[in-house]
């Protein structure tokens, strides 16, 4: 009987290279490395899953480099070139599947404020600080709890409030934003601004400086921004208004700043535009908790993803199973958990064995 012929010899490696850069689904990707081992091999090959990851976030796409923090996988035994870069290479499609994983599956969002930064100005110092919009209740020590710039005779000067999240690795869906009510006021005004717009990204300076810095080390030269998302229309309402982000963005550095752009209200006292807003939360879940990190080399502005798996993850027996494309797939379906991967896990261990172990 006549053996089937494997679909990537068949069609030959530039086409089929051409069809699995079309998927744009990690599960789907992910699927295709569990058909067999030379689909596999091929996938790694291929850095398809580091291009993919890329190609859907590329913010992360500044990451030069991964170091993979697990003793089964860090070996000191001397070997060849060749065998050095294919170990290079699955080392890379592990820990790139995973990222990829991890900011793809769908996770309980919470706050990832872990703490205010500054802001580019504050109008009565510190009754009206950034910190208060991290309160949860509308009053401090029995006064209303909110931030608010100094006045401009011009409603277009925007200002920034900037904050320091959970960790270096963050995937945000959304900012919610409330504008402040000034109830003691006449005709209680809402000094919200007319749009926002969300930057993310990692201090320049080191970290110890880059806390509760004020002036003109919190300028925003200090910063590298490599996400910026459009801007966003503000309602000048009393109400915490959600601002959901295109797709799922990575913050790569853990800084993130929000753009306020635009006046709208005027203070009756003193013929000035003001911005207040009373409370900030950023949704979304830190990829930490996935044992994921980075680490920013500032002499060769160099950024290197760090993932250091459980120790269990790490056991002999599990980087062995990882060589089938069923114990790859089983091992990432047992780590990461999540329900979108769990549907081809039966298909390919039926496929699995239609080949010889390389």
């Amino acid at each position: 009987m006549e053996s089937c012929r494997d679909f990537v010899d068949w069609l030959g490696p530039d086409a089929s290279s051409s069809v699995f850069i079309l998927l744009d689904n990690p599960t789907d990707l992910m699927s295709v490395s569990a058909v067999s081992r030379s689909w596999r091999r091929f996938v790694i090959a291929n850095r398809f899953c580091k291009v993919l990851c890329f190609r859907m976030w590329p913010e992360v796409s500044n990451l030069t480099h991964v170091v993979e923090a697990c003793p089964a996988v860090t070996s000191s035994e001397a070997g060849s070139s060749s065998c050095a870069e294919w170990k290079n290479l699955e080392r890379e499609h592990r820990v790139y599947s995973y990222l990829s994983c991890s900011i793809f599956s769908v996770v309980r969002k919470r706050d990832c404020i872990f703490g205010a930064i500054h802001a580019s100005s504050t109008d009565n110092f510190p009754i009206e600080r950034i910190e208060h919009t991290l309160v949860p209740s509308n009053q401090v020590g029995m006064r209303p709890s909110y931030w608010s710039s100094q006045g401009q005779s011009d409603p277009e000067v925007p200002e920034t409030l900037t904050y320091r999240l959970l960790s270096k690795l963050c995937v945000v869906n959304e900012i919610l934003i409330q504008p402040f009510e000034a109830y003691f006021q006449p005709e209680n005004p809402i000094y919200s601004a007319k749009a926002v717009r969300f930057r993310m990204g990692h201090s320049r300076l080191p970290l110890e400086t880059s806390i509760g810095i004020q002036g003109e080390a919190s300028a925003d030269n200090n910063y590298e921004w490599t996400y910026i998302s459009p801007e966003f229309h503000m309602l000048q309402e009393n109400t915490l208004q959600s601002f959901k982000l295109p797709r799922p963005a990575v913050c790569v550095g853990g800084i993130l700043q929000i753009e306020l752009l635009g006046r709208v209200q005027v203070q009756q006292t003193d013929g000035l535009y003001y911005i207040c807003v009373c409370h900030v939360k950023v949704l979304g879940h830190s990829l930490k908790t996935r044992h994921f990190d980075v680490d920013f080399i500032k002499a060769s502005r160099e950024m290197v993803l760090k993932w250091q798996p459980e120790a269990e993850d790490c056991s002999s027996d599990d980087s062995e199973a990882q060589d089938s494309p069923v114990g790859h797939v089983t091992c990432f379906n047992s780590r990461m958990a999540p329900p979108l991967f769990e549907h081809f896990l039966g298909a390919a261990e039926s496929a699995s064995d239609d080949e010889p172990l390389l």
